[in-house]
C-alpha cells in the first residue's frame, strides 16, 4: 500500500486555518493527510512532511526559521469562497461597498480577483487597519474579518476566508506526486460548486421575480398613480394608474426618460429640483394633484407619486380625528398663556423663537409654571404641528414601565407582554413632538436608552433585535437642578448637553406678581365663573403670598374660594387658612453652595451691587424700616454705587428670582429672606 502523505499547512490566522486545513483535507483525502499551524496561535521549532504550504507569500519572513529548505514548498494562490458569492452578485450595480481584509496588500488582491471573474457591478473602496474609511459606504464585503469592520457600516457580508484557487491546488497534486488519481476529483469538485451557485442564483432570481409580480399587484391597487426611475431619468416601473394618467401603454413608456412624458415646468421643477418639501399641490394633465417625491437611496431610484387632494385631505382629517381621539393633541398655543410681565413675555418671545428650529429643547422651571403648557404651545408653532403630541410624565411611573411605554416592546418580551406586542410612545410620537415631564426622575438605564434615541435617531424595542428609525422631536422639562445631578452622578453629562440643544427658562409666579390680576379673571372665566367678583383686599393678601406652588398652586385657591364665596363677591373670609397655601422649600444645602450662589450672582453683573443692595434691605428691615426703589438709588448713590432707578429695579428681580429678597408694592419695599441671610452673611465673611 502507498505510503500517506503529510501535508503542513500554515497560516496567518486561525479561521483561515481552519478553512484550508478543511479544503485541503478534502481534496488529497485519503491518499494524504493535513497537519497545520497558525502563525497567531504559535509555530513549533521546525516541522516536517513531504510538503509545506503557506497560506500567502505575506508569511516567509515571520516562518522562515521552521521551514525545513529539504522539504518543497507550495505558496497558495488565493480565491473568493463561491459558497457566498451570490451575497455579492445580488447587490444592485454601482453600490459602493467596503472590502475591509487585514492588511493592505491582501484587500487590494481581493478587489482585483473580483474584478478579474466579472464581478465589477460594485464600486470597492478598500479598508484595512490604518487606512481611510469611506463614509459613503453603507456595505461592507470581508473575507473573514468580520471584527476589523468600521461600527457605522450597516450591513456585512462574511464571505469567509478566501480560499486555495485550482491551480495552487493542482501545484499540490503534483508536488505529492498525486494528480493523475485526484485530477477527476478536482474536477468533480469544482463543477459541483458552478452547478451549487447557479442553482442559488436562479432560486434568487425566481423568488425575485415572484416577490416583483406581487409588488406590481400591491402598486397597481393603489389609489395613487406611480411612476419610478434611476439616476438618469430612465424611467424603471409605473403603475395601472400611472399608465391611465399619461394615456400611453407602460411597455411604450419604460426604459425612455421621464422628463419627455412630464413636460411641465412647475412639475419638472417641483420633482428634479433642490425643494426641501416632499410634496406639492401642482397641476397637471388639467388635474390638481398632490405630488410627492423621495430619492430610495440604497438603489438610487426616484420615485414620483400623483395623488387625489380630495383623498389626502379627507385621510389628514381621519387621522387628525383619531390623534384627538387618543388624546395625542397638543390643547395649548401661545394665546393661552396669561401676562403681560416683562418676565412672561420674554419667555414667550424666545420659546416662539425656538418653536421653529427643529432641535431637542429642555425647559427648566420650579413645579406649576406651566412647562407642559409651553411644550404644547411650541408643537402647535413648529412645522410638526400636524404630527401627533405625546407626553409622559416620568414622576408617575416606574422604570420598567417607562421602558415599554417609552420603546414598546415584542410579543413575549416579559410575563404579561400583550400577543403581537405593543408600539411605544416614541413610535407613536413619529413625525411629531414627544413631551418628557419631569426628566430628572429617570433611571440610568433609561437615561443610556434615552441617550441612543437622541444620538441615532432609532430605537429597539424591548426584547426586540432590530433598531427602529424615528423622526421625533423631543422637549424635556425638569423642576430639579440636573448640573447639580452630574455632579453627584444622578445624571449623565452627556444627556445633559443632548437635550439641551435649546433652553428655556421659565419665571416663578413670585417674580411675575403683575400677572395675578390677569391670573385670576382668566381662571374665573375658565370655570364659568365671570361674573364673581373680587375685593381688592383679597387681590392685595394674594399678591404678598410667594407662590411656592406658582400658577397650579393659584388656580387650586382660586377653585376653593369661588366654592366657599357668596353672593358672587370672593372676601377675605373666603381665603384659606395658612395650612392650604405651599410652604417654601427648605434649603438643607445653604452652607455648602456659597460658590455657586457667588457664580450666580456675577453671571448677571457686578456682586458688589447686589451685596450692597441686600445689606441696605436688610439695614432697613433690622430698624423696622421699608426701603422702596427710590430711596435705595439715593442709599447707593451716597455710597459710590450711583444706579439708576431702572437698574436697581433689573438687581432686585435678579435677587427675588434667586430667593434672597421678597419684593414689595410701593411703600412696603423690599424684605431680605432667610436665605438671602445666610448667603450675605457668608459670603461677607469670606471677604
Amino acid at each position: 500500500m502507498e505510503e500517506t502523505k503529510k501535508v503542513i499547512l500554515i497560516t496567518g490566522t486561525e479561521d483561515t486555518r481552519i478553512s484550508l486545513h478543511k479544503q485541503i483535507q478534502q481534496f488529497i483525502y485519503p491518499l494524504g493527510v493535513v497537519e497545520s499551524y497558525a502563525s497567531d496561535e504559535g509555530l513549533p521549532s521546525m516541522v516536517s512532511g513531504d510538503l509545506i504550504v503557506l497560506s500567502t507569500q505575506l508569511l516567509m519572513d515571520e516562518v522562515v526559521h521552521v521551514l525545513d529548505e529539504s522539504i518543497p514548498l507550495v505558496i497558495a494562490r488565493r480565491m473568493i469562497n463561491y459558497d457566498f458569492i451570490d451575497k455579492i452578485l445580488v447587490l444592485p450595480k454601482g453600490k459602493n461597498v467596503l472590502l475591509v481584509n487585514d492588511v493592505q496588500e491582501t484587500t487590494i488582491e481581493t478587489i482585483e480577483y473580483l474584478k478579474r471573474l466579472g464581478i465589477d457591478h460594485l464600486n470597492y473602496y478598500p479598508y484595512y487597519p490604518g487606512g481611510e474609511v469611506n463614509l459613503e459606504c453603507t456595505i461592507a464585503i470581508t473575507p473573514g474579518e468580520a471584527h476589523l469592520v468600521p461600527t457605522h457600516i450597516k450591513e456585512v457580508i462574511d464571505i469567509g476566508p478566501r480560499l486555495i484557487d485550482m491551480t495552487s491546488i493542482m501545484e499540490i497534486f503534483r508536488k505529492l506526486n498525486i494528480l493523475d488519481e485526484r485530477a477527476d476529483a478536482l474536477s468533480e469538485k469544482y463543477i459541483k460548486k458552478i452547478i451549487q451557485m447557479a442553482k442559488k442564483l436562479a432560486q434568487y432570481s425566481s423568488e425575485k421575480t415572484a416577490l416583483n409580480q406581487q409588488l406590481m399587484m400591491v402598486i397597481n391597487n393603489m389609489n395613487d398613480a406611480i411612476i419610478v426611475a434611476d439616476e438618469k431619468g430612465t424611467i424603471q416601473l409605473m403603475n395601472d394608474n400611472m399608465e391611465t394618467l399619461l394615456k400611453i401603454p407602460k411597455k411604450r413608456v419604460l426604459q425612455q426618460n421621464i422628463r419627455y412624458y412630464l413636460q411641465d415646468q412647475a412639475l419638472q421643477d417641483f420633482i428634479f429640483g433642490e425643494c426641501q418639501n416632499r410634496s406639492r399641490i401642482l397641476s397637471f394633465r388639467q388635474q390638481d394633484f398632490v405630488v410627492e417625491r423621495f430619492w430610495m437611496d440604497e438603489s438610487n431610484l426616484l420615485v414620483v407619486t400623483f395623488k387625489n387632494p380630495h383623498e389626502t385631505l379627507e385621510i389628514e382629517r381621519k387621522l387628525k380625528r383619531e390623534l384627538i381621539n387618543k388624546g395625542y393633541v397638543a390643547k395649548y398655543h401661545f394665546n393661552n398663556i396669561i401676562g403681560e410681565s416683562k418676565r412672561i413675555q420674554e419667555a414667550k418671545a424666545i420659546a416662539k423663537k425656538l418653536a421653529p428650529v427643529d432641535y431637542t429643547i429642555l425647559i427648566e422651571g420650579e413645579s406649576g409654571t406651566g412647562k407642559e403648557l409651553f411644550a404644547s404651545a411650541i408643537h402647535n408653532s413648529s412645522k410638526r404641528k400636524e404630527g401627533p403630541f405625546l407626553g409622559v410624565n416620568f414622576s408617575a411611573l416606574s422604570e420598567e414601565l417607562v421602558e415599554s411605554e417609552l420603546f414598546g416592546y415584542e410579543e413575549g418580551a416579559f410575563t404579561g407582554a400583550k400577543k403581537g406586542g405593543k408600539i411605544g410612545l416614541f413610535e407613536q410620537a413619529n413625525g411629531g413632538t414627544i413631551f418628557l415631564d419631569e426628566i430628572g426622575d429617570i433611571s440610568h438605564k433609561i437615561q443610556t436608552r434615552l441617550l441612543r434615541v437622541l444620538q441615532e435617531k432609532e430605537l429597539m424595542r424591548v426584547g426586540g433585535s432590530r433598531n427602529i428609525p424615528i423622526d421625533v422631536r423631543i422637549i424635556a422639562a425638569t423642576n430639579k437642578n440636573l448640573l447639580e445631578m452630574i455632579e453627584t452622578g444622578e445624571f449623565r453629562e452627556d444627556l445633559y448637553h443632548r437635550l439641551k440643544s435649546l433652553y428655556l427658562h421659565l419665571p416663578p409666579l413670585r417674580t411675575r406678581k403683575e400677572d395675578l390680576q390677569l391670573l385670576l379673571s382668566y381662571f374665573l372665566k375658565q370655570e364659568g365663573k365671570g361674573k364673581i367678583k373680587i375685593q381688592q383686599e383679597v387681590v392685595q393678601q394674594l399678591t404678598e403670598y410667594n407662590w411656592y406652588g406658582n400658577v397650579r398652586e393659584l388656580r387650586n385657591i382660586i377653585n376653593y374660594m369661588v366654592a366657599v364665596c357668596d353672593d358672587n363677591l370672593i372676601q377675605l373670609k373666603d381665603l384659606p387658612d395658612k395650612h392650604f397655601f405651599q410652604k417654601a422649600k427648605p434649603h438643607n444645602n445653604i452652607n455648602l453652595n456659597v460658590d455657586e450662589d457667588i457664580t450666580k450672582l456675577e453671571n448677571y453683573g457686578d456682586i458688589r451691587e447686589f451685596l450692597k443692595i441686600m445689606e441696605k434691605i436688610e439695614d432697613a428691615g433690622g430698624s423696622g424700616d421699608n426701603i422702596g426703589r427710590g430711596r435705595l438709588v439715593s442709599i447707593l448713590k451716597d455710597e459710590g454705587f450711583p444706579l439708576t432707578e431702572q437698574k436697581v429695579r433689573y438687581r432686585l428681580d435678579i435677587l427675588e428670582e434667586l430667593g434672597y429678597i421678597n419684593k414689595g408694592k410701593g411703600r412696603r419695599g423690599s424684605k431680605i429672606t432667610l436665605r438671602g441671610k445666610e448667603i450675605l452673611t457668608k459670603i461677607i465673611s469670606l471677604g
